[in-house]
């Protein structure tokens, strides 16, 4: 059984690289970015008003100036400023040539084409040439792009950039004992929560996804889907059958199938039969059927994966949060990740009965863990919780 340190360190040491692809700004929330992106331009481009005033020399301090010009957002100011002059201005705007300083509108009060000053205006409100950066200058490091992402990087003048090709995953429910959402249930049988759910997660990561459905527990069968979804994916995800059960064939089909397993049994909790293997370009994960179990592993090692082969690496955010009750268990030779409702900055552990017990992840915006020799978390503790 291979330690959680250890289980992450494999995952992360992998060096295989999704392909990278062109697409326009306005394609590219939700997008990994590889590399660094650099402005091509000085941001801003100009010396611009930070707010409605009026624009003026700063060495040219009197009680009363007189109006030359309006400067609206967009203009290029014409003739420069001065003794005695200034240029009304609004915010964003350019500063007209001499202009280094601009008092608020509040400070003043103006009576035709002349201004007086009636309060002293302490600041200078002008946002420098290259104030937030200049050309060349790194905007934004490795990441999966969020919208205030897209709106630095229009702000340097970038219209296209290269993205991480979306990974293509197929998903393989395992289990002769399944059937699809909307069939009839007959004796011993249950609905496939675990493809839908499956399926759901990587779509929020990104993914483009095949789902391959139900396959029974015959290895014949098996081999065939599993050798479809190795040519068609970067990733094949199967649920269930990777136990120590008379009908497990998942670990026996994917080495029949060529795939070379990297781990298989981890110390966590839920999730210990966990299998990871690859072929060729193509990665594989095998998870318990434990609809529980399936969730937090993608969540924690699929997920933290995707990352890596995207080229940004590293786990997911976490946020640090005080816990809201005693929490303990009986068994503490795993790393065990736990449900639970994140508000207001105190994390409060849900009802929960184990690896089959889903109800509990719909009620769940967090998951909190029990590091593997850790037996009571207490009250008020502060810990780390990763939102879902």
């Amino acid at each position: 059984m291979l330690e959680a340190p250890k289980v992450f360190e494999y995952l992360d040491s992998i060096t295989h690289r999704l392909p990278t692809e062109a697409v326009p700004i306005d394609s590219a929330c939700g997008r990994i970015m590889p590399r660094q992106a650099f402005s091509r331009i000085a941001s801003p481009p100009f010396d611009k008003a930070a707010m409605d005033g009026y624009a003026v020399r700063e060495t040219d301090r009197r009680s009363r100036y007189h109006v030359v010009a309006t400067v609206s957002a967009g203009d290029r100011p014409s003739g420069s400023l001065k003794e005695g002059e200034c240029a009304a201005i609004m915010t964003g705007a350019m500063l007209p040539p001499g202009a280094d300083k601009v008092i608020r509108r509040e400070y003043t009060r103006r009576e035709g084409d002349e201004v007086e000053i009636t309060e002293p205006e302490p600041l200078g409100n002008v946002i420098k040439a290259g104030e937030n950066c200049r050309p060349g200058d790194p905007v934004l490091g490795p990441r999966m792009l969020r919208p205030q992402d897209i709106g630095v990087l229009a702000s340097v003048g970038i219209a296209e950039l290269e993205v991480a090709r979306r990974p293509h995953a197929g998903i393989i429910s395992t289990g002769s004992e399944l059937r699809a959402p909307g069939d009839e249930l007959g004796p011993g049988q249950i609905y496939n929560s675990n493809g839908y759910q499956i399926t759901a997660q990587l779509q929020s990561y990104g993914c483009t996804t095949t789902n391959h459905g139900i396959v029974t527990d015959d290895p014949e069968r098996l081999a065939g889907v599993v050798e479809i979804a190795l040519r068609e994916s970067d990733l094949v995800i199967l649920s269930g059958g990777v136990s120590m059960g008379d009908f497990d064939f998942v670990p026996a089909v994917l080495s029949r199938c060529g795939v070379e397993v990297g781990f298989h049994r981890i110390a966590f909790k839920p999730g210990k039969p966990t299998l990871f293997g690859r072929k060729g370009d193509t990665f594989v994960f095998g998870l318990a059927g434990n609809p529980v179990s399936t969730f937090v592993l993608c969540e924690v090692l699929v997920r933290r994966f995707l990352l890596q082969i995207s080229g940004v690496g590293g786990k997911p955010p976490t946020v640090r949060a005080e816990l809201g009750e005693e929490v303990r268990r009986k068994f503490s030779d795993r790393l065990e990740f736990r449900p639970a409702v994140l508000e207001n900055g105190v994390v409060r552990p849900l009802s929960y009965q184990g690896s089959a017990h889903i109800n509990a992840l719909s009620e769940a915006n967090c998951l909190f863990a029990l590091d593997a020799g850790v037996e009571r978390l207490s009250k008020g503790m502060v810990l780390d919780v990763r939102p879902i």
